[in-house]
């Protein structure tokens, strides 16, 4: 972003103080009649450079969530008439507000079954009219892995002070996670109302929270501060992804390999790059490859990927590919096939219908030197069915 003023670095000192007030649980009304002119001027950006410099003074993140919502519901009418022109549909942060637009819309259609519900918590009828509305909220899930995968990679390489994307990034993860113990909870026939209207009361709250940060905080500085050519690739990069709801007209063309004529040497044989693309495209996994620095280098395109990617990821941190309460499990194992203690780490796990293997493997050269890491993932639910032998080809069954 622009170079800070001496003005706003003190105006962002005081909010930081004003932070640390609300954390200690000093007398919330009193502490908006001492800050009030504080408040009244703090603009967008006064937020991203707060959550910034709160990021790295090492508060607990879930501490720092709950502090963070209190202090921008005080600030909540001061950003919310910030001046900010929404820019025009057919564009990335067009269709990322149409698509916020189309959920308050499913969220505004929720509330009465809510209400009905909790009269009649018995209804067979109405929790099953719930459970096909939840069902609607999970699509939402790819306008929270465009922001993850598309905006935030670009944030880090152009904005200094980006930590707050993690943040944000926490945030999605507990949208996700109330979201899944929602619909299990209308699915496994034991229906707990209590359980239920706590989950989609944190549920909503988030929901329309990140909204409000999206719209009012992160895309005006994205729009000020991030060349609108970047933000037209990013464009038809989160097209790749889809966006949930809103369907802008026109899409990018595909991607056609060239006929190369250079091959490479891979030493038991000679193929074109358009070769190796196909050939890594191909392969029934995931492919995504972390070099020494810990910088992301390659992820491969097959028809369906497990785990999203896109093209701004390349030569991201990897560390920022992760929210926040995941870091320490990332560092864990890169440290450790750094140091050459370990080659491979695993784990399996089941999500919408699938059972997933993911590895992390070490890649080393041949006099043993840590290259980086190679994280292969694996759709196994099939594989774990095969049992007896298979000799004979039946595709005409």
């Amino acid at each position: 972003m622009s170079k800070i003023t001496e003005h706003r670095k003190q105006h962002i000192e005081q909010l930081y103080q004003l932070f640390n007030g609300i954390l200690a649980g000093n007398n919330l009304t009193g502490l908006v009649e001492e800050n009030k002119h504080l408040i009244e001027n703090t603009i967008p950006s006064d937020v991203v450079y707060l959550v910034d410099k709160l990021m790295l003074s090492g508060i607990p993140v879930d501490r720092l969530k709950k502090g963070i919502n209190k202090l921008l519901n005080l600030l909540h009418r001061t950003i919310h008439n910030y001046p900010y022109h929404k820019p025009v549909k057919e564009s990335f942060l067009g269709c990322l507000i149409e698509d916020n637009a189309q959920l308050d819309k499913r969220l505004k259609v929720m509330k009465p079954l809510i209400r009905e519900v909790n009269k009649s918590s018995k209804s067979k009828k109405l929790l099953n009219d719930l459970k096909i509305n939840l069902a609607g909220l999970h699509t939402f899930n790819n306008h929270y892995l465009i922001i993850e995968n598309v905006l935030f990679p670009v944030l880090e390489k152009k904005w200094g002070e980006f930590r707050c994307v993690k943040v944000m990034w926490s945030f999605h993860d507990d949208i996700r996670r109330d979201l899944k113990a929602a619909t299990r909870l209308l699915e496994n026939g034991k229906f707990d109302l209590k359980q239920f209207n706590r989950l989609i009361g944190n549920l909503f709250f988030n929901m329309y929270a990140i909204v409000f940060r999206e719209e009012r905080i992160l895309f005006p500085l994205v729009a000020e501060t991030i060349p609108e050519e970047t933000l037209n690739e990013l464009f038809y990069e989160s097209l790749e992804i889809g966006f949930p709801y809103y369907q802008p007209e026109g899409l990018p063309e595909r991607y056609k390999y060239g006929e190369e004529q250079n091959g490479v040497d891979l030493q038991s044989g000679v193929l074109s790059p358009g070769q190796i693309r196909l050939l890594f495209n191909h392969l029934p996994v995931d492919i995504t490859f972390v070099d020494e620095n810990d910088k992301v280098r390659y992820f491969s395109t097959p028809e369906k990927r497990i785990f999203p990617r896109t093209k701004s990821i390349i030569g991201r941190d990897v560390k920022n590919c992760h929210p926040p309460e995941s870091i320490h499990l990332v560092e864990q194992i890169v440290d450790a096939f750094r140091k050459g203690e370990k080659n491979v780490a695993s784990f399996w796990i089941k999500t919408k219908g699938e059972y997933l293997l993911i590895r992390y493997i070490a890649v080393r050269d041949e006099h043993g030197n840590y290259k980086g890491v190679l994280e292969v993932s694996q759709e196994i639910s099939e594989i774990q069915n095969i049992s007896g032998e298979k000799r004979l080809l039946d595709w005409d069954k």
